[in-house]
């Protein structure tokens, strides 16, 4: 019955940790195809959109959630003069959510 326990609670363990992995890496796809987007809007070179889709992963490390994301898209597009509001960003922050959850699971 203990090792039964154990067993049980090495599971839930094992599943959490996958869990966790899984929900960083939908977010780091998440802020890499926000990154792109809006480096689109802004203009950039490829060289420049490579980088901006690295800043924005960078981003979403100095807090947790995704205030910081939306923080730096938002004040990145107003000083490149476009017409992006923050509610822009956080639809587009929910769809490529979607997204980057179907390229890493396959739709699910």
């Amino acid at each position: 019955m203990t090792d039964a326990f154990k067993d049980r609670e090495r599971a839930e363990e094992a599943k959490f940790a996958l869990d966790n992995e899984t929900a960083f890496r939908i977010a780091a796809r998440r802020n890499r195809l926000l990154g792109e987007w809006a480096a689109g809007l802004m203009k950039l070179t490829p060289e420049e959109t490579d980088a901006y889709r690295k800043a924005v992963v960078q981003a979403d490390f100095e807090e947790s959630g995704d205030e910081d994301v939306v923080r730096k898209l938002l004040g990145d597009l107003t000083a490149a003069q476009t017409d992006v509001t923050e509610a822009d960003i956080r639809a587009k922050l929910e769809e490529m959510t979607i997204e980057a959850r179907r390229q890493l699971l396959g739709g699910v």
